[in-house]
């Protein structure tokens, strides 16, 4: 049981903050008093305190581990020594040994101060804590004080000493839980009875080293040989349990221990996401077959060092059978970022191999599911990395991310499509609203529309996982021009209330394939009467760039129309400045990533104004996405962004909280009211 690595943050009032600063001050005084007490009584203890305090700090040090999965750091034995020692010579001497111990293991371990100061503090009030009990039965100074020896009928407080040490001991642990993310009670019974029964264990040693130093001091060392047969024992368990959990040719861990640590993942309180990768060897099996098995498990060695060498620390790598790999990847920001984090491991197997004087090559194909957005449970996020795996080996492209519109298999699938062409001919989607404001004086400058979809059975269905479906079926025009009419809808109403407000539509890559998305846009501007200037398609600088062959055509009738672009996620693309001065673009949105880490400084500003400067070169207006705190709008502000949108400034709406909002800020900002605003379509939002 502990807290974290980390350097925390002690400064803010937290539970964490107020358990650390009670163990340190309170422990580290009981310490100081303890050594005051103790140091003119050193000299008089007898051999066996001598030889006890000499096993306690052994203990201390050489750990007992059972379990390299649920206890990695191992259980120490001088708690046992040091209860001990709080029996016949009371508190003082227990404390004052339990403190060093706990420093020289901390030390040894290098562990940071502050933890260190914290487990000392910590410690030394369980201890404390325990030794209440031995007041309350009139024996605070300790057996050797009373004049006499441990008795059957001692057995009760003896326990209760255990009970108090335990309790108080996780009660101050789990008080640092909110570092970590975790609740003080999730803390309190993780791995509960693990702990209880190592625990019980080690202190049961007490009451014998209790009679042991009873009858001489020197019986005292022959506990060493039950502790060494503990020890033995446990190392001979971990060899079986680590030859159980891991491949006995790479050595690394295998498909039984991967699924152990992705439960622990997918089940730990704090759900942090990961992605689970496949790695499948291309043309391996012709390796076998030219050069034989020996080498191809020679190679599969090398390979395994490969990938490890290319993890990040937190990540594990497992052999699943033959060329197959599998990858736990921690700490993942999102599905692109699983897919970069795979590149880097893909493109280490790329270098040459060396062996037997034959130069091989080899190539990897990766799928990759990411937790929780691809499903919940090892063996779906394990058959959809498969599934992911297999589509960049048959389409060559090296890396997928799981895509449920591109799993044929899905039946899932096929449900889902028929019941999104269903909503979108009934009118069941609905559109929410998200404001846009002008940094110099918060005024409404716009509003994103984005798409939604509450399924009656399922409920909420993210756009992430229909709109790709859309964009793959078929359905991708009709969702289109349903956002683009019910949008224009709303713009009008706006319109007739004295609110000129812009509304924005993400186009995908499949709209500006054909005439269609043209064919659309004009039909709903006549229909509604909005001005064309309050209608802006917003698209992503990849598909734009990507497809610009295939597009121009679109572009061009959607410049006859007046509609202006705006360039999503800019920053993350390959725009060039003379595509950016030839289309019909009127501003860069800053990509959220970028904006998301302008306090920590560094290349993230550096990148925030050169984009900002840009656009201002070429005329363009500079938007800031996701802005969620006022540190991120002061730093756009200060680097002369035009707009920003984010949940800072409002949530994405329904139209009536919309309108509601819009209302109350246009008679705030009655100029705007007067102005042209710019609408902002989204279509196919994924956010």
């Amino acid at each position: 049981m502990g807290g974290t690595t980390d350097r925390p943050s002690l400064a803010r009032f937290s539970l964490f903050s107020a358990t650390w600063h009670l163990c340190v001050w309170l422990g580290w005084v009981l310490v100081a008093y303890s050594v005051v007490r103790v140091a003119p009584s050193v000299a008089r203890m007898p051999l066996a305190f001598w030889i006890i305090a000499a096993l306690a700090l052994v203990g201390e040090l050489r750990p007992v581990r059972t379990s390299g999965f649920f206890d990695p750091q191992g259980t120490v034995t001088s708690t046992g020594y040091v209860f001990a020692i709080l029996y016949v010579w009371g508190l003082w001497p227990a404390v004052v040994l339990h403190a060093a111990a706990t420093t020289l293991s901390e030390l040894q371990k290098h562990k940071p101060p502050w933890k260190l100061f914290f487990n000392v503090g910590q410690y030394a009030l369980s201890i404390g804590s325990a030794a209440l009990v031995l007041h309350a039965v009139g024996l605070g100074g300790g057996l050797a004080e009373a004049g006499r020896g441990l008795r059957g009928s001692d057995l009760p407080w003896v326990v209760a000493t255990w009970v108090i040490w335990f309790l108080v001991n996780n009660a101050l642990v789990s008080g640092l839980a909110q570092e970590s993310g975790r609740t003080f009670w999730t803390e309190f019974a993780d791995d509960i009875w693990f702990y209880v029964v190592t625990t019980a264990a080690v202190l049961a040693l007490s009451p014998l080293i209790v009679l042991a130093a009873s009858a001489s001091g020197w019986y005292i060392p022959l506990l060493l040989i039950p502790m060494f047969a503990v020890h033995k024992a446990a190392k001979l368990s971990l060899v079986e349990q680590h030859q159980a959990l891991h491949d006995s040719l790479t050595g690394l861990p295998n498909r039984k221990y991967l699924h152990r640590i992705l439960d622990h993942a997918i089940n730990s309180p704090g759900q942090e996401p990961f992605a689970l990768a496949i790695l499948d060897l291309d043309r391996f099996k012709e390796v076998n077959d030219t050069l034989g098995h020996a080498v191809g498990d020679r190679l599969l060695e090398l390979v395994a060092k490969r990938i490890r060498g290319a993890l990040r620390p937190g990540d594990t790598v497992a052999r699943l059978g033959g060329d197959e790999f599998a990858l736990h990847l921690a700490g993942v920001d999102g599905q692109q970022h699983a897919a970069q984090v795979a590149e880097r491991i893909r493109s280490a197997l790329t270098e040459p191999f060396h062996l037997e004087d034959v130069v091989l090559e080899l190539e990897a194909s990766i799928g990759v599911s990411y937790f929780p957005d691809h499903g919940s449970d090892v063996h779906v996020l394990m058959q959809r990395a498969d599934v992911a795996m297999y589509l960049a080996k048959g389409t060559q492209t090296d890396i997928e991310v799981y895509d449920l519109a591109r799993d044929h298999n899905s039946t899932d699938r096929l449900g889902l499509l028929a019941a999104l062409r269903r909503a979108i001919e009934a009118g069941e989607l609905e559109l929410h609203y998200q404001p846009k404001v002008a940094l110099a004086d918060r005024s409404v400058v716009g509003v994103e529309a984005l798409v939604r979809w509450n399924h009656p059975v399922r409920g909420f269905i993210p756009p992430d996982e229909f709109i790709p479906l859309a964009e793959t079926s078929g359905l991708m025009h009709q969702l289109t021009e349903f956002v683009v009419s019910t949008a224009l809808d709303q713009a009008a109403a706006w319109r007739r209330d004295g609110m000129p407000v812009a509304v924005a539509v993400n186009v995908s890559a499949r709209d500006l394939h054909g005439p269609e998305l043209v064919r659309a846009v004009r039909r709903s501007l006549v229909r509604t009467g909005v001005p064309a200037d309050l209608l802006k398609l917003e698209l992503t600088e990849r598909t734009l760039m990507a497809q610009h062959s295939r597009v121009s055509e679109t572009i061009d009738g959607l410049e006859k129309l007046g509609i202006a672009l705006s360039l999503d996620d800019f920053g993350t693309g390959y725009s060039s400045m003379f595509m950016l001065k030839r289309l019909p673009v009127s501003e860069l949105k800053v990509d959220r990533s970028f904006v998301s880490r302008l306090s920590e400084g560094g290349e993230d500003v550096s990148i925030v104004r050169t984009i900002i400067d840009l656009a201002h070169a070429l005329g363009l207006k500079a938007v800031g996405e996701g802005v969620e705190t006022e540190e991120m709008w002061e730093a756009l502000a200060e680097l002369g962004c035009d707009s920003a949108q984010g949940w800072l400034i409002a949530r994405p709406m329904p139209a009536e909280p919309a309108t509601a909002w819009l209302r109350e800020r246009l008679l705030a900002f009655p100029a705007e009211a007067s102005g042209t605003g710019r609408i902002r379509l989204l279509a196919a939002d994924t956010a």
